[in-house]
């Protein structure tokens, strides 16, 4: 009788995390993860703002206070640097990987001057940027990435309707562009 209840014990329990697996590894799978939409927004190395309902990757901001924009990018052949500039109550950047593992984060509580200004690439290729790091990347956050692929996700906070159109001017003006150290 006790071998019967651990069978079914153990049955139980394999069934249980099998099935918790497969629902983890879904998103993978169907193309519908988070980088898979982010990438499908559009063109590489753009910021996308997010509108209230669905767009054609599926993406959407339903938080009337919050607004939101993605940005997919690549490093493989340069860093990619991220900036934005504005009079907002607060934002914060995230970067992740093409896993949606989250590489970084930040708000404008922890940054320089209130701005947005990251500059992601590989280990080699940040390595090879410090060894003459431009003046312009003096002030810079510098983020390693062993992974080339991701996507940022830029958000900034509207508490009332007065801040609509800051929040709405910080998002499009924000830069999510290749950085190609040789052309500066």
């Amino acid at each position: 009788m006790l071998r019967i209840l651990f069978a079914l014990l153990a049955g139980l329990f394999g069934a249980a995390l099998l099935h918790l697996v497969i629902i983890l590894s879904l998103p993978h799978f169907t193309g519908k993860d988070a980088a898979t939409r982010v990438a499908s927004e559009g063109d590489i190395d753009t910021f996308y703002l997010l509108g209230g309902t669905d767009d054609t990757a599926g993406l959407s901001n339903d938080d009337p206070f919050v607004h939101t924009a993605v940005c997919s990018f690549d490093t493989e052949e340069n860093p990619v640097r991220f900036t934005a500039k504005g009079n907002v109550p607060f934002w914060s950047i995230a970067l992740y990987d093409e896993a949606s593992n989250e590489i970084f984060s930040m708000n404008d509580r922890t940054s320089v001057g209130g701005a947005v200004d990251i500059l992601i690439g590989s280990p080699i290729q940040l390595t090879e940027l410090r060894k003459a790091l431009p003046a312009e990347l003096q002030k810079t956050i510098l983020v390693e990435s062993a992974r080339s692929e991701g996507y940022a996700v830029l958000r900034t906070v509207a508490p009332q309707s007065s801040f609509d159109a800051a929040a709405k001017s910080f998002l499009s003006n924000a830069g999510c562009e290749e950085f190609a150290a040789d052309a500066n």
